[in-house]
């Protein structure tokens, strides 16, 4: 399946992904509270993500999706980082995914150029699937993410 091999290729390539995650965190003007954090914890958390999103995409709705999450609230939270930026990571996270995927051609690569009927509709069933399972997946982080950054505001 398509989805699939883009989901095997991101977690192949996950250390340059978040490479330029964390870099776009430390320098971007909406994530100021992410430039004193240090960047090998950016692109550790950012890894995992990105190196075990098939795991993530299966299993969206898990207690370790949940657990990974409010720590990743928690200690934003410990580390005095503003909500609203915590939320535009996450934005920042999807995007970088997506363009990936846009910039090398996966997804035209993967994408046969046929006038057969039946070919079409397959393959943009898979990418549509594929846009939506990442999409759900990122909204329930950040849902978990919310409360584990309240939860840790409530502890102090």
């Amino acid at each position: 399946m398509i989805a699939e091999k883009l989901v095997e290729l991101v977690e192949i390539h996950a250390n340059r992904l978040s490479a330029d995650v964390a870099q776009d965190l430390v320098t971007n003007v909406r994530t100021r509270g992410f430039h004193k954090v240090p960047k090998a914890d950016l692109e550790a958390r950012v890894f995992r993500l990105f190196h075990h999103l098939g795991d993530w995409l299966s299993d969206r709705r898990s207690e370790r999706v949940k657990a990974e999450f409010a720590e990743w609230g928690s200690r934003r939270f410990d580390q005095e980082i503003p909500l609203s930026e915590i939320i535009y990571a996450i934005v920042i996270l999807k995007q970088h995914l997506r363009r990936y995927i846009r910039d090398n051609g996966l997804i035209e690569a993967t994408f046969p150029r046929s006038d057969a009927d039946y070919v079409l509709p397959l393959h943009m069933n898979s990418l549509q699937e594929l846009n939506l399972q990442v999409g759900q997946f990122f909204d329930e982080a950040l849902y978990h993410l919310a409360i584990g950054y309240e939860l840790a505001g409530r502890r102090r």
